[in-house]
């Protein structure tokens, strides 16, 4: 047991202190740590991880750490991931907080910082990608995805929204259908 929770605590360590802009780019580390490095979920768990993490409120690394942490050991799991998301980062911080601050308008600093953006979007992308093979088994799945495009960019409306729409649309559409299977 001890093992999982210094896994956890590392794993979570490494994904939230190796990301770059913000909690979406955290997302890909976090999969790769999970998913890839101690397989603790596969690509269709850690996108429903994703999809719950994205329908309740709260910065996404900490609610993927709570919830596979969870998964993989309990309360105690939930524990040694949020700790290895926010306690060495807060170390960090407070240690380099000023050194960065000191050199924020640096050339340097500002070109290793414009170097990193296209790894960010395509670390994203890519988990994007792993995540979308199983995330689309059917006409609907797509169906659903051309509507969100069409709201987010057409309609402007709050991305919440159409999750928490999504998630009617899939308790009416799709529930009901598999009560009855289990029923029979």
């Amino acid at each position: 047991m001890l093992k999982k929770l210094w896994d956890l605590f590392i794993a979570f360590t490494r994904a939230s202190n190796l990301g770059f802009g913000g909690g979406p780019s955290l997302v890909p580390l976090i999969k790769v740590e999970t998913v890839d490095r101690y397989q603790w979920l596969d690509n269709e768990e850690f996108a429903d991880a994703l999809a719950i993490g994205n329908a309740l409120p709260g910065p996404i690394a900490t609610i993927l750490a709570a919830y596979i942490g969870y998964k993989v050991a309990g309360w105690l799991g939930v524990l040694a991931a949020l700790l290895g998301t926010v306690v060495p980062t807060v170390f960090i911080v407070v240690l380099l907080g000023s050194l960065i601050v000191k050199h924020s308008n640096s050339p340097e600093l500002k070109a290793m910082l414009m170097a990193v953006r296209p790894v960010v979007v395509i670390l994203v992308a890519q988990t994007a990608y792993d995540m979308g093979k199983k995330s689309f088994p059917g006409y609907s799945s797509w169906g659903i995805a051309v509507v969100t495009v069409a709201l987010l960019y057409l309609v402007d409306i709050h991305p919440a929204f159409i999750i928490i729409a999504a998630m009617l649309f899939g308790w009416a559409a799709y529930g009901r259908t598999r009560k009855e299977k289990v029923r029979n």
